[in-house]
């Protein structure tokens, strides 16, 4: 029945502003069309009904957005979630460009079956052979201990993620990789003078001038510096010796095996756990507390700098000590030294006293002996290092401090005096005359 307006006493009603369109789920069905007199005609009733659906409207749009809201926090937290989460990924290694596979039928003849004829050396982490591929290219292959891990393949590929994209002109670049069984193998770029031990201890023994020494020494000093603070994730190294410094045709340094205690199974416990040094370059937090930091790549650096400067191994037992002519090691002769301002008396006799200057020479013993501290928060970091040795600053503001273990450990009197009355006197004599000026 039409509806009229005749007749009618009530106000005059305006027609409500038009709703906007209802969501698609909510138009399954056309609506029919109601007559603006009808809604004229409708009082306090069509009003009624008309806040009633922008109620409804207004309540479903809301649970329609809570709804989407809720759905999209828990996707975020499940992307997000800490669970299960491989160590690549914390490392950032999933961003990485993957390590080269490489296929053991390929490294067996490179190696010619990893025969002792192409054997380079054994060092704690396993032998290295030197291989030359199909296309003539030579690379040093290195077999790692073998172990018995059940997650050998997964943790491996990780680290040598990581470790292939580690680019720097002082570091011995990582080819790539292969896993064969137990077996894990990598292949580095081929250092075509081997390590920097030859060239101090063995047959090449006072080849290096001293321009040369200097240039592995700075060197060096910025292969760790990548390492530790421009490379996205600080790497320790562990066990920087002379050994683990290799000389390219230029004879540049290179530092190699940095990354490597991690790649091995964990039932080789003499390397993995606590002690992962060598004897007479690590630090003795390190070595005695397992308290392990950047700083104790450090003071072995500080180590390999006297190495370089005397031509000495830092065990040697032929080291004699100026004053007492008893049997010492490097950093305690070092020291001794440095306290008479003797510096030069221990660079390394086969250098050319004219070749180098005496004062960029004592500058690098101080520095040196800075990195040698016992104290790991009194040691510089290897960017200071690296500004030290590059520019021409003075150490006069920075004294080093003599480590307690030389100062009171190994301090012995003459072997000719110990029963005699005076040993006191003179033993004190000893001691006082290391102790550094204030």
């Amino acid at each position: 029945m039409p509806c009229s307006n005749a007749g009618t006493t009530s106000p005059s009603l305006t027609a409500p502003p038009a709703l906007p369109p209802l969501p698609p789920e909510f138009t399954t069905a056309p609506l029919e069309t109601v007559p603006m007199s009808c809604m004229t005609a409708a009082s306090s009733g069509g009003g009624g009904s008309i806040k009633k659906w922008l109620v409804i409207g207004g309540g479903v749009s809301s649970a329609l957005l809570v709804l989407i809201l809720i759905s999209l926090f828990r996707w975020h937290r499940r992307s997000q979630s800490p669970t299960k989460v491989p160590r690549s990924t914390i490392m950032g290694a999933s961003k990485l460009k993957g390590a080269t596979k490489f296929k053991y039928s390929d490294l067996k003849a490179a190696t010619k079956n990893f025969s002792e004829k192409n054997k380079l050396g054994e060092g704690g982490f396993g032998a290295v052979y030197k291989g030359t591929m199909k296309n003539g290219k030579v690379v040093a292959v290195k077999k790692l201990i073998s172990g018995n891990s059940s997650n050998i393949d997964d943790e491996f590929e990780s680290e040598v993620t990581l470790i292939s994209n580690v680019h720097h002109r002082n570091l011995v670049r990582l080819l790539g990789c292969c896993n064969k069984g137990q077996e894990r193998i990598l292949v580095y770029e081929y250092m075509a003078n081997a390590s920097l031990d030859k060239f101090l201890f063995g047959k090449r023994k006072g080849s290096l001038n001293w321009k040369q020494r200097y240039d592995i020494i700075l060197g060096t000093a910025r292969g760790l510096n990548y390492l530790h603070e421009e490379f996205h994730v600080s790497i320790i190294h562990r066990d920087i010796k002379s050994e683990n410094i290799l000389l390219d045709e230029q004879l540049q340094p290179k530092v190699s095996d940095f990354g490597l205690v991690k790649l091995l199974p964990e039932d080789q416990s003499h390397l993995t756990t606590r002690f992962a040094g060598t004897l007479g370059y690590t630090a003795p937090e390190y070595a005695l507390h397992g308290q392990l930091s950047e700083k104790a790549d450090i003071y072995s650096y500080g180590i390999v700098v006297l190495e370089i400067i005397s031509g000495q191994k830092s065990i040697d037992s032929k080291v004699i000590v100026v004053d007492d002519g008893e049997d010492e090691y490097l950093l305690r002769q070092a020291w001794k030294l440095y306290v008479r301002g003797m510096h030069l008396e221990l660079v390394d006799k086969s250098l050319d006293p004219n070749s180098y200057d005496a004062e960029e020479v004592k500058k690098i013993i101080g520095i040196a002996l800075m990195c040698t501290q016992s104290s790991a928060a009194m040691r510089p970091s290897m960017s200071e290092v690296v500004v030290l040795l590059s520019g021409n600053h003075l150490l006069e503001h920075m004294r080093p401090s003599m480590p307690l273990f030389i100062q009171l450990t190994n301090l012995r009197p003459h072997r000719d005096i110990s029963a005699s009355t005076g040993s006191s006197t003179t033993n004190a004599t000893i001691s006082n005359s290391i102790v550094p000026t204030q």
